[in-house]
């Protein structure tokens, strides 16, 4: 952890009378830094509520499945801290069961189901091939929805 992503949480925590223990910190996407900026950039204009991982990789990362009310950090692609969310929803589901509303949350493209299925199952697919497996439409994935409670002035 960065000292701006301690310092950045601190002095939310205080303000907000919260524990000043450091949350989960992380960038959107596929850890390159034009797909975390760009997702970003759709969490603080608004438009970005949603986002879901495979539920496999929650295990092979050992990486606690989050739960509602949770606070997280949302870094850029420089890795420094940008905005905290806190988690309003979150369900598990197969990829192939997410519903539309879910796949407009996540703020992307044309905001069709079909491109959010598409761009998605690219994603899965490399992810798997990581961990030696093999895509399914039937994924599960963990859909979290959030809030955006603070950006870093």
């Amino acid at each position: 952890m960065n000292k701006k992503t301690e310092e950045y949480w601190v002095k939310y925590a205080n303000e907000n009378k919260l524990d000043t223990q450091v949350p989960s910190y992380w960038m959107f996407g596929d850890g390159s830094k034009k797909m975390a900026d760009e997702l970003v950039a759709l969490v603080l204009s608004g438009k970005k509520t949603g986002t879901c991982g495979a539920k496999v990789s929650y295990d092979f990362e050992n990486e606690s499945i989050p739960v509602v009310g949770q606070y997280d950090i949302i870094l850029n692609g420089d890795g420094d801290p940008v905005a905290i969310i806190k988690y309003t929803t979150v369900e598990e589901m197969p990829m192939n069961e997410v519903s539309l509303e879910f796949a407009r949350s996540e703020g992307e493209g044309d905001l069709s189901y079909d491109y959010w299925y598409t761009e998605h199952e690219k994603f899965f697919k490399r992810e798997m091939k990581e961990y030696g497996m093999t895509f399914t439409p039937d994924l599960i994935l963990i859909c979290q929805s959030f809030e955006l409670v603070d950006t870093i002035k």
